[in-house]
């Protein structure tokens, strides 16, 4: 009985690790599964459908003109979705933090000034 157990188990790990290793070609064919980067809007006709467009950053006269550029750029777009889905905020409030992350990122603070110490301002 403990043998049959026993080889169960290691069949199981087998298994696993088999599927673990190949996931990536199989993963795609499960129900459920939503890529964020794969469907990503190309035109500002897409970016308002996906919410990214509010009454403070409208882009809807750029639809209205006819402005046939891509949209927005897609690096920002995909992290600004990932902020709304993960906070659950919506797009002004993505936006916002963003914007304070890459702030952050390349050195200025909250307020728009540089965090470099021996950064000196005249006002």
């Amino acid at each position: 009985m403990a043998y049959l157990l026993y080889s169960i188990s290691f069949c199981a790990l087998v298994v696993g690790t088999i599927l673990y290793l190949t996931r990536n070609h199989w993963l795609h064919l499960l129900p459920g599964q939503s890529h964020l980067y794969g469907g990503l809007p190309g035109s500002f006709a897409g970016d308002i459908e996906a919410g990214l467009s509010s009454s403070t950053f409208d882009l809807s006269a750029n639809v209205e003109g006819g402005d046939g550029r891509a949209g927005l750029d897609n690096e920002a777009k995909a992290q600004i979705l990932q902020i709304m889905k993960k906070r659950r905020m919506r797009f002004d409030e993505a936006r916002r933090v963003y914007m304070e992350q890459r702030f952050s990122a390349n050195g200025i603070g909250a307020d728009g000034r540089p965090k470099d110490p021996k950064f000196v301002s005249f006002s």
